[in-house]
């Protein structure tokens, strides 16, 4: 199904510095001129129709390709930090803390919100000032679960991911797609999709360092529940942490560094999982927004596919 943008999505893109472009073409096809975005009521030229896009594939990873020699992070480094979150989860939900999460799964948004910002289970705990855990309205089911590394400054400091510069761009993306974040006193506006925003953690980590494994695991349990109340048919999983967690089913694309993990549908917990850049990496580096854009389209064909069940 052909993803249709009228001249205000396009307009709002360009402004991103994206160039509309489709996965699977070797085309782009640009967004309207800003201008067009004032045209007057009745001045009335027609966007232009996007060409067909392929169908994306519902797959495993490739097989794993040697990273550059100047990739950020090290292929070693990246592979060991995911050989060590998943059996850290399996540890935890079988022996269980000092600050009990075994009940995580029955709470509702609000009981699950209040057991977030006052949770000691781990050593992240010291570095929140806010807890960032999204939620939304009992009963309220999101079509998106936008999935991002630990709470930055910013994040902390507003108690929601996605803050600042990097929402901003985060949320003007999403509303190029037909979607809008959704919170439990913000629901979308109407015909636009609910997209629910969490972090990999609910906490900052102290000093801004690099969440523990076990930090992970232990956290993982909020965003599992969080899954579960939400139903998302998608989740888009942006950065580091964030895939490293949400492509634990798929260990032959772990040891991959980003760049190479996305552009490919995986599935966490029978949900389709499509992996992609930071806002904030996008801030910094704007040839990567078409790219981005690129993983979107991707995500939208993903839910609509409405793919379930475990490969």
């Amino acid at each position: 199904m052909p993803l249709d943008l009228d001249t205000r999505q396009r307009a709002m893109l360009l402004e991103m510095g994206v160039h509309v472009w489709l996965p699977g073409t070797d085309f782009s096809v640009q967004a309207a001129p800003a201008a067009s975005a004032a045209t007057p009521a009745g001045a009335g030229a027609r966007p232009t129709a996007p060409p067909p896009r392929a169908t994306p594939t519902l797959a495993h990873a490739p097989a794993p390709a040697p990273a550059p020699a100047n990739a950020r992070h090290s292929v070693a480094a990246l592979a060991s930090l995911a050989a060590s979150v998943s059996p850290a989860i399996a540890t935890l939900q079988s022996a269980g803390t000092a600050n009990d999460l075994s009940q995580i799964h029955t709470l509702g948004w609000a009981a699950l919100q209040q057991t977030a910002a006052a949770c000691q289970a781990c050593g992240l705990c010291a570095g929140r000032t806010h807890g960032t855990l999204g939620t939304l309205a009992e009963g309220q089911t999101a079509h998106w679960l936008v999935v991002g590394d630990p709470p930055d400054e910013d994040e902390d400091a507003a108690g929601h991911p996605f803050a600042a510069d990097a929402g901003l761009l985060l949320d003007n993306m999403l509303k190029a797609v037909g979607a809008a974040r959704a919170s439990a006193d913000q629901p979308p506006a109407a015909g636009l999709d609910a997209a629910l925003l969490a972090n990999v953690t609910a906490c900052r980590p102290p000093h801004g360092r690099n969440p523990q494994p076990a930090e992970l695991a232990q956290c993982a349990a909020y965003l599992q529940r969080q899954i579960a109340l939400a139903q998302p048919r998608v989740i888009l999983a942006m950065g580091r942490f964030a895939t490293q967690l949400l492509l634990a089913e798929h260990p032959e694309a772990l040891a991959l560094p980003l760049g190479k993990q996305r552009g490919t549908v995986y599935r966490y917990r029978g949900i389709p999982v499509v992996a992609t850049y930071t806002p904030k990496a996008l801030l910094r580096s704007s040839q990567d927004k078409g790219k981005a854009w690129a993983d979107l389209c991707l995500a939208v064909e993903a839910g609509r596919a409405g793919v379930v069940g475990t490969p």
